[in-house]
């Protein structure tokens, strides 16, 4: 069984381009703590439709200068959209747990939209800077899970049952929880963090 990502993980900025992503996160953390305040499950909605982006954007953008290159990509290609697939999946579940607004139905539109393009510039431009932008925008959702746990555990948030789509895609127990949930989303955000952290440092 492989070692479980450390939840502790900070990436200190090393160069300009790492500030600049650092920076661009916190920014977007400042907004997003504004407009959800502590209301983790619709946050989680929102965000993880954006969060499904990069993956899909890096594992196609790999794929074309792999075929531009004529040479092996790595395992890259594989990793950044199973990525992105475990990240529509963390929606689907906190769909069934938080049952979205239609307004935040319509932000996720315009927030995914915006993300997208601007994501895909900077990808084609620096790659070393998306992926320091992923990595720092899993230390914030590790660091959000968190909250949210803790909350589950006050009892501020009701532990509700997990979904049946949570309970079969991470093979919970058919009483889990939403705190297993969250668990196992935190577990997920920590390796991609881990994971994009390193593809920056390659990309270096």
């Amino acid at each position: 069984m492989p070692e479980a990502p450390s939840l502790e993980e900070y990436y200190a900025p090393r160069d300009f381009r790492d500030r600049v992503a650092y920076s661009f996160v916190r920014f977007l953390r400042f907004f997003a703590d504004a407009f959800f305040a502590r209301r983790y499950g619709h946050r989680a909605v929102v965000l993880e439709t954006v969060a499904a982006v990069p993956g899909m954007v890096g594992g196609a953008l790999q794929h074309l200068r792999a075929l531009r290159r004529m040479q092996s990509d790595q395992g890259w290609i594989r990793t950044l959209l199973e990525e992105a697939e475990n990240e529509r999946m963390h929606l689907m579940t906190f769909i069934h747990i938080a049952q979205p607004s239609w307004f935040e139905r319509l932000l996720v539109v315009i927030a995914q939209g915006v993300f997208y393009n601007c994501f895909f510039l900077l990808y084609l431009f620096s790659p070393k800077t998306a992926h320091r932008v992923v990595g720092y925008f899993e230390e914030e959702a590790v660091f959000s899970y968190t909250e949210y746990l803790a909350g589950v555990d006050d009892g501020t948030y009701e532990n509700v049952p997990a979904p049946d789509i949570a309970i079969q895609y991470w093979n919970l127990a058919p009483d889990a929880r939403l705190r297993d949930v969250v668990i196992a989303v935190r577990a997920d955000e920590a390796h991609h963090r881990d994971v994009n952290h390193e593809f920056a440092n390659q990309l270096s």
